[in-house]
């Protein structure tokens, strides 16, 4: 059973560089990933659509008008867990991220050289009331705990920056 990612872009054309997340992309075939475009005011939609085009693995969801970022991730989990037999989805926010210097480049790169990482997510078990979305995880979270020298993922947490 595969996992999935959820990535929600807002007005992020400028920080997405096709080429490279297409050839990341390419080697992450074991997770399903779902961009979910929020209401972006630029070209994002179209650079998206041109990724999933070149990208088996790759769906979008198509916000029209802008949510709160944990409704665009209820919004592309709903989509995943109809669409795919998923055994857990982690999400990110591309406004979440510091990216000033890095640019959302090296969040693909992240998720590519962690895909074994992310496939072998196990759920700390809660008690809590059974939902749809109680297989969503945040994904830095999640990385920060297994990948505690990444540059990338240390930058998230800073405060300083």
């Amino acid at each position: 059973m595969k996992n999935g990612i959820i990535i929600i872009f807002h007005n992020n054309e400028s920080q997405i560089d096709t080429s490279f997340f297409i050839d990341q992309i390419k080697q992450t075939s074991n997770l399903e990933l779902c961009f979910v475009n929020n209401n972006s005011k630029d070209n994002t939609q179209e650079i998206l659509n041109e990724i999933k085009d070149a990208c088996s693995n790759v769906s979008i969801v198509n916000v029209k008008k802008f949510k709160s970022d944990m409704s665009a991730v209820k919004a592309g989990a709903r989509y995943m867990f109809n669409e795919f037999n998923l055994k857990h989805i982690g999400y990110v926010s591309t406004s979440m991220l510091k990216i000033k210097y890095h640019g959302l480049n090296e969040l693909i790169k992240v998720i590519s050289e962690n895909q074994d990482a992310i496939l072998n997510y196990r759920m700390i078990s809660l008690k809590r009331k059974q939902t749809l979305f109680q297989s969503l995880f945040s994904l830095l979270d999640y990385l920060k705990k297994v990948q505690k020298n990444n540059k990338f993922i240390k930058l998230q947490f800073q405060s300083n920056v």
